[in-house]
This record gives structure tokens, sequence and C-alpha cells, in this order.
């Protein structure tokens, strides 16, 4: 009889421990070795140790669980309880959310921040209307122009057989007169090569990943936007959870975005390195270069806001009040 409790208890201890501890998935849609999704498993690691195994969050990397643009929808609809998203392809839903894709809006390290902190607000309160709640978010890389020849200025530009992947992109080359050229990325090293495009914007590691260097020996660091990965989770998933894994899960949050911030300023520096050992020229834009292509981010700002309404206004207001 005394067995039989003992076993009884244990049973219900187990089953207690058990219900006790979540199972999260974290859908993502860069590749492993991406320092996005490294800084997603330290992340995993760091919740998984802080709550002593109460909430193990497996990470799902390279699109293997859902792709990209259904990440978002997959978190709101509680198929995976948090996911990585970025930002700017959500835009057409919600303008707020390619606020960071304006070109020349927020041209450096330090301006993106400050556009983080005044956007934050407005992503908590959409996200939450829609059952989720922003837990962080991370830079990519800025992005520069990768050019045959030498570019002074934007009239440099005119007639440049220039790569285009996103509506911006060619709105950028509509706007300098260059001729667009609709190229995805698994395209790009071939276009290049048969010269199909002479010219695009990119970041550094674009750039290193392409082999663009055999092509283009030009990079113009203009830091034309930074575009921001989200960290979103489902709210009823997070309102599950006891207050002290809730608190680890914050916290854990908080650190990952110091540190993901890090990591990317160290991604772009290490692929601008590798990019000059292969011979690439890495250049500071003129003044007259930089004064052109920020009338461009003038107009596509204008644009942006014109669709954007109130909101937009507000965010813009705010940013530069910082």
């Amino acid at each position: 009889m005394k067995l039989k409790l003992a076993l009884t208890a244990a049973a219900l201890a187990f089953s207690a421990q058990a219900m006790a501890q979540a199972k999260w998935d974290l859908p993502a849609a860069y590749p492993a070795s991406n320092f996005h999704t490294e800084n997603l498993n330290q992340f995993a690691n760091d919740v998984d140790k802080a709550t002593g195994g109460k909430l193990k969050i497996t990470v799902h990397a390279n699109a293997s669980l859902f792709k990209a643009p259904e990440i978002k929808r997959a978190v709101q609809g509680g198929q995976a309880q948090i996911g990585e998203i970025l930002l700017v392809n959500f835009q057409n839903e919600w303008q707020i959310f390619g606020a960071d894709g304006v070109p020349f809006l927020a041209d450096s390290y330090d301006e993106a921040m400050k556009l983080y902190k005044a956007q934050k607000p407005l992503l908590e309160k959409k996200l939450g209307e829609q059952g989720m709640m922003l837990l962080y978010a991370v830079a990519w890389p800025p992005q520069g122009i990768y050019s045959k020849k030498p570019i002074n200025s934007a009239a440099d530009m005119k007639g440049l057989k220039w790569r285009a992947y996103s509506p911006a992109t060619a709105r950028i080359a509509e706007l300098v007169g260059a001729q667009p050229v609709t190229v995805q990325a698994a395209e790009l090293s071939q276009a290049m090569a048969t010269g199909v495009i002479d010219s695009y914007m990119s970041s550094g590691s674009t750039g290193f990943d392409t082999k663009t260097y055999e092509h283009i020996k030009n990079w113009y660091d203009t830091q034309a936007w930074l575009p921001k990965n989200a960290v979103i989770v489902n709210k009823a998933a997070f309102n599950a959870l006891d207050k002290a894994t809730q608190d680890a899960l914050l916290k854990a949050g908080a650190d990952a975005e110091t540190r993901g911030w890090a990591a990317s300023k160290k991604a772009n520096s290490d692929s601008l390195d590798k990019l000059k050992a292969n011979g690439m020229q890495i250049h500071q834009p003129s003044a007259q270069l930089k004064a052109d292509m920020k009338k461009v981010g003038d107009t596509m700002l204008k644009e942006w806001l014109d669709k954007a309404g109130p909101e937009g206004k507000q965010l813009v207001d705010a940013f530069r009040k910082m």
C-alpha cells in the first residue's frame, strides 16, 4: 500500500512538473550561421538556464517551420508561441512596420536606435491589438551603393543599370535616373557577370556572399537604411507562464537586444574587411553624393508619410526630437 501511495505521489509530482514545463517553437527565416539566428539560439539557452528548464524554446532556422511571410500570422494564431520577423516585410499591412526601410531617414546605428525608440510604443500598441507583444528588435547592417564606375553625385548615377529588388530600390533608381532591373538575390552574381547590372544597393555582407568584388570594385558607405528583425510573442502563451518565467523571458530578451546590436556592428565591419581583402574600394560618400541622396530620401519620406498618415507623422516627429 505504501509503495502504491509513493508511486502515485511520484506520478502526480511528475505530471505537475510536466505541466509546469512549457515548450515553445521559434520560427526564424535566416540560416543558422546568420548573426540574428546565433543570437536567437543564445537567447533560448539563456531562457532555459534562467528558468531551470521550465521554458524550453526551440529555434527553427532557415524558414524550416514557416516561411518568412508566414511567421507573423503563425505567432498571432498560436501555431508558434514566439517568432522572428523582418518588420519591413509587413509594411503593406501597416506603414509603420516599414519605417526603418525609408531610405536615409536613419542613416547610422545611432540614428537607427533613435528611430527604434520612437517606433517602439507604436509597435507595442499595434502588436498588442493583434494579440502579440514585442520582445526585442535588432538592426541589420546598413545599406550602401555598389557601382562599377566611381560616383561623386547623383548625376553620376544617371543611366546606371541598377538592380532593383523592392519598391524602394526601384524608386531610388527612378529618382536618380538609373535604369532599374529586377534581379533576385540568387541571380545577382550572374547578372553582374553578364553585364545585366553594373550597380546595386545592399549591405557589405551581401557583397561578400555574392563575390561582387569579382565584377564591381566600388562600395559607397551611404548607410541608407538599417532594417530591423523583431522577435514577437503570442500574448496568451506569455500570460500562461508563471511570473518568474515571464520575468526571465523579458530579461533574456533585453539581453539579446543589446547583444544583437553589437553583433550587427561586428558583422558589418567583418564583411567590409573581407571585401577590402578581395580588392573592393570602400568609399565614404562625397558631400555632394550625400546631399543628393538625402534629397531622394526626403522625397521618399514624403511619399511614405502620405500613406502612413498621422501615425507616421507622430513617429517622424518623435524621432527628430531625440
